[in-house]
C-alpha cells in the first residue's frame, strides 16, 4: 500500500565491528570447557545441557555462537557464497554453500556450480544433475564479512533454462532495445503473513480462534495489534545490509500480516531484489522459528489476502504527456488480462473476489485511487499527467521475473489488432 516514485541509487553498506562480536576461540578458551561428570548429583538431562566456555576475563558465551561470529576477514582471503536458486515449485528458495578463494564483486567471477534436480522436482533421477548460473550478488547479512548471497537461475547441462527457470525468458525481454529504451520502473509491494509453527494459526491469533475484526491493525501499534515486528524490522535491516532496494515496510489490514517494499528498480533487477528479499525473510523466519506463508489467502473468510501489487512506469509515462501513455498501456493490459491472471500466482482466485480491496479476478477495471480495480492510477499522476501505474492483480507468490516482464512485454512490444483496440477502448471508457 505504499507509493514508490523514483529509483534511488544502490546504497553502499559498510560493516562496523561491534564490540560484542565474538572473537576466535583460542586454544585456553577450549581448554576452561568443564565437563564434571564425575561429580555426585543428579543426571543432567541432555536437553537442558548447555555446553559453555569460560573466556580468561570472567564471562561466558556460547561456544555455537562464537563460531557463528567468528570474523574470518583476518585469517583467510576466502569467503563463503551460498548459491540460491528457485526450487520446483516456482515459489520455493533452496541454497547450498561454497568456498570461494577471493571476494568478489560481479557475478561473472563466480563458477556456474550443479545441484541434485531430482530432489528438488526438477529432473528425473536418472539425469538429476542441474546447472546454476551466478546472476545476481548481494552481501550476506547472516555470516557478514566479504561473504554473500548469489541469485541463481537454473539449466541443463546442454545449457538450455529448466521449465522452472522464469529469468531466462524475462532477460531476453528486458535486453530488448525498445524495452531498454523505455527504462522500465518497478516498486513491488510484498505482503507475507506469519504463522505460529506448530498450529499454522496467524502469529498472534488464538490458537483456533480469532481476533477481533480487521481496523486496528493496518501500521497498527501495540501488542493487541502488532505481532512480529521483530521480524520486519530485522527484515528491513538485513535487506539494506545485503544491498536489496528496500524502500519501506509496515503492518498489513489482517494482523499477522506485513508488507515491505522493493524499488523502484530497473528491469530484470527487480526480480533478483525480491528473490533475495525472500530468501532473507525466510531465514528470518527459521531463527525466529515462525512460519512465513505467501499464500495469497491464508485465511478464509473476512480477512484481506495477500498481494504483491506492482507499481510500474516507462520513460514516457514519466515524461510530460505521460497519461495518454499510461492509458494506451492499460488498453493494453485490459485485452491480455487473462494471460497475466494466468501468471499472476497460484490461488489468486481465492483472493481476487472483488472484496477487501480487489477487483474480481474475472473482469478487468482501472480508476483514479480506486483500490477496488485491477489498476490503480494515483491522484498526483493524475494531476501531474504523469506518472505511474499500480497493477493491483498479482498475487503474494507471484514469480517477480513473469510478471515484471509480462508488464513491459504487454504495453512496450506487444501490440493489438485495431479491431481489439476500439472495442476495449469502448469498455475501459464505460468502466471509469
Amino acid at each position: 500500500m505504499a507509493q514508490i516514485l523514483a529509483p534511488t541509487s544502490q546504497w553502499q553498506m559498510k560493516v562496523t565491528k561491534s564490540s560484542a562480536t565474538a572473537s576466535p576461540m583460542t586454544a585456553k578458551m577450549w581448554g576452561s570447557l568443564v565437563l564434571k561428570q564425575n561429580k555426585k548429583g543428579p543426571t543432567r538431562s541432555p536437553t537442558k545441557f548447555r555446553v559453555l566456555a569460560t573466556k580468561s576475563e570472567g564471562y561466558t558465551i556460547n561456544r555455537l555462537e562464537g563460531l557463528l561470529n567468528l570474523d574470518l576477514t583476518p585469517f583467510t582471503d576466502k569467503i563463503i557464497a551460498e548459491y540460491i536458486w528457485i526450487g520446483g515449485s516456482g515459489i520455493d528458495v533452496r541454497s547450498k554453500s561454497r568456498t570461494i578463494s577471493k571476494p568478489v564483486e560481479d557475478p561473472s567471477e563466480l563458477p556456474k556450480w550443479n545441484y541434485d534436480g531430482s530432489s528438488t522436482g526438477q529432473a528425473p533421477g536418472e539425469d538429476s544433475e542441474v546447472i546454476l548460473y551466478p546472476q545476481a550478488i548481494f552481501k550476506d547479512p547472516f555470516r557478514g564479512g566479504n561473504n554473500i548471497l548469489v541469485i541463481c537461475d537454473a539449466y541443463t547441462p546442454q545449457g538450455e533454462p529448466i521449465p522452472t527457470n522464469k529469468r531466462a525468458r524475462a532477460a531476453e525481454i528486458f535486453k530488448n532495445k525498445k524495452v531498454i529504451d523505455e527504462v522500465p520502473w518497478y516498486g513491488i509491494e510484498q505482503e507475507y503473513t506469519l504463522l505460529q509453527t506448530d498450529v499454522k494459526w496467524p502469529l498472534g491469533w488464538p490458537v483456533g480462534g480469532y481476533p477481533g475484526p480487521q481496523g486496528p491493525y493496518y501500521c497498527g501499534a501495540g501488542a493487541d495489534k502488532s505481532f512480529g515486528r521483530d521480524i520486519s524490522d530485522a527484515h528491513y535491516k538485513a535487506c539494506l545490509y545485503a544491498g536489496i532496494n528496500i524502500s519501506g515496510t509496515n503492518g498489513e489490514v489482517m494482523p499477522g500480516q506485513w508488507e515491505y517494499q522493493v524499488g523502484p528498480s530497473v528491469g530484470i533487477e527487480a526480480g533478483d531484489h525480491i528473490w533475495a528479499s525472500r530468501y532473507i525473510l525466510e531465514r528470518i523466519t527459521e531463527q525466529a522459528g515462525v512460519v512465513l506463508t505467501l499464500d495469497p489467502k491464508p485465511i478464509e473468510g473476512d480477512w484481506n489476502g495477500a498481494g504483491c501489487h506492482t507499481n510500474y512506469s516507462t520513460k514516457s509515462m514519466r515524461e510530460d504527456g505521460g497519461f495518454e501513455v499510461i492509458k494506451k498501456a492499460i488498453l493494453n493490459l485490459s485485452l491480455r488480462h487473462g494471460e497475466h491472471i494466468s501468471a499472476y500466482g497460484e490461488g489468486n482466485e481465492r483472493r481476487l473476489t472483488g472484496k477487501h480491496e480487489t477487483a474480481s479476478i474475472n473482469t478487468f477495471s482501472w480508476g483514479v485511487a480506486n483500490r477496488g480495480c485491477s489498476i490503480r492510477v494515483g491522484r498526483e499522476t493524475e494531476k501531474q499527467g504523469k506518472g505511474y501505474l499500480e497493477d493491483r492483480r498479482p498475487a503474494s507468490n507471484m514469480d517477480p521475473y513473469i510478471v515484471t516482464s509480462l508488464l513491459a512485454e504487454t504495453t512496450l512490444l506487444w501490440e493489438p489488432t485495431l479491431e481489439a483496440e476500439a472495442l476495449a477502448a469502448q469498455k475501459l471508457s464505460l468502466n471509469v
